[in-house]
């Protein structure tokens, strides 16, 4: 199991948020944490299981402009 950590601005999210939905909607993902912090940042947290999956989902999740990503061994 994998964890896919993704966090961008909220003007980021208001340019990218849909598209990313839609490109998230690709994988077997399960999201697992997802705040808005007061500043309008958004944490969002996605299980993955397979390891190639996870890699695959950070590197296209990172191309969104403004989205920050790693991924970790839950």
């Amino acid at each position: 199991m994998w964890r896919v950590n993704i966090t961008c601005s909220a003007e980021d999210w208001k340019l990218s948020g849909a598209e990313f939905k839609k490109m998230a909607e690709n994988y077997q993902t399960e999201l697992i944490g997802s705040k808005k912090m007061p500043d309008g940042t958004r944490i969002m947290g996605y299980k993955i299981e397979d390891v190639s999956d996870a890699e695959e989902f950070q590197e296209k999740s990172a191309k969104f402009p403004g989205f920050m990503t790693d991924f970790e061994s839950l």
